[in-house]
């Protein structure tokens, strides 16, 4: 790592995490870093995203965005979990089962302040490695207790917040002959466009992957666009399932459509900037954090005991979510970015101070007092 020592300790105090892992295991090649933001609500719980990161620096710059997110998400779905992220730096192909049981030992080292789960270049089987190593792992196959591929769920969730952004902005229950841009049809993007083909939905859609586009396209008679195409069609929504930062001064300036509501993590390249300009074209922005938690809803229930229809039915509740979101936005004049933010620092400070309270009462300072 080539940061500067007070450089890294200033970032990681700056967006408030508890703890930083780098994780190094020669034989197998694993360089991993694992990212605990907050913890006051219960164990950090986020996915192990794989990824051939230019540098290292990038990589700890995601594994700090994203497992913040990962508080706010788990926060602003009523979870009782905290939120973190790993990453481990390397291409698909490069993937091994000793890579991630080696990944596994360093998971199961924390004892419990971090679970770990599926993400982006990693999937059922990687997790079924790490399992091997510790339990505390979710989106394991059924066979050895788990839900499975979360990617459904996610999706789920996603398209009910689409639908109530839709009725928020557009004034519309009805989704059919609408027209809705995906970009990124991998899991969570192409189950979407299920979801939303079955409505009756116009689709337009954009990924890096010919085969996949190619499935989509056959599947639901989906339109293919370019990667650069995607943003500036004339649709009803923007629905961005791919990687982070693509809403930015570059893009948001090609944006025809009224609403933005996707899969993608950290959507907002920067939430402050980014998120008032999308206010101030009235473009109607689902903060990410809360229109994708059906993926952490659904691994929460696994360590509740898994069941299926409970999870869809909690992931069909983001809409109710989104809506009371873009409402209070609304009303305090501010950003919806800003009004998921405050809901969900307002839930974490609430349980903070009955834990402290708790500890003073257990510790008899508190009876002294009286």
């Amino acid at each position: 790592m080539n940061l500067p020592m007070n450089s890294l300790f200033s970032q990681v105090e700056t967006m408030g995490h508890e703890q930083i892992v780098y994780c190094h295991d020669p034989k197998s090649g694993l360089r991993a870093i694992i990212g605990i933001h907050d913890t006051t609500l219960g164990p950090a719980l986020g996915g192990t995203r794989l990824w051939a990161y230019d540098n290292e620096e990038d990589a700890l710059r995601d594994v700090l965005r994203l497992s913040r997110g990962m508080t706010y998400k788990a926060a602003c779905a009523g979870l009782s979990l905290g939120g973190g992220k790993a990453v481990i730096i390397a291409r698909p192909e490069q993937k091994t089962e000793a890579m991630f049981r080696a990944f596994g030992r360093f998971v199961n080292s924390l004892g419990g302040r971090y679970i770990t789960a599926e993400d982006v270049n990693t999937c059922v089987t990687d997790m079924n490695n790490v399992r091997m190593e510790t339990r505390f792992v979710t989106g394991v196959s059924p066979a050895l207790g788990g839900s499975g591929d979360p990617s459904p769920v996610t999706a789920l969730g996603v398209f009910a917040g689409l639908k109530a952004a839709v009725e928020y902005r557009l004034g519309k229950k009805d989704l059919r002959g609408l027209k809705v841009a995906v970009q990124g049809v991998g899991n969570v993007g192409r189950y979407l466009c299920g979801y939303l083909a079955e409505q009756g939905v116009k689709l337009y859609v954009s990924d890096i992957s010919v085969d996949r586009l190619k499935e989509v396209e056959r599947a639901h008679g989906a339109t293919v666009v370019g990667q650069d195409e995607i943003y500036g069609l004339d649709v009803d929504v923007f629905a961005p399932c791919a990687l982070g930062g693509i809403l930015n001064s570059k893009t948001l300036p090609l944006l025809k459509a009224p609403i933005v509501a996707g899969g993608a993590n950290n959507q907002l390249e920067d939430e402050k900037v980014h998120g008032q300009i999308l206010k101030e074209r009235r473009i109607v922005y689902c903060p990410d954090y809360v229109i994708n938690a059906g993926g952490l809803i659904n691994v929460y229930n696994e360590l509740l005991g898994y069941d299926r229809e409970k999870a869809l039915s909690e992931a069909k509740s983001i809409g109710n979510s989104i809506s009371a979101i873009l409402h209070d936005a609304e009303k305090e004049g501010i950003t919806t970015q800003e009004a998921s933010g405050r809901f969900a620092e307002r839930r974490i400070k609430s349980i903070s101070e009955l834990k402290q309270m708790n500890t003073l009462e257990n510790s008899g300072i508190g009876r002294m007092h009286r």
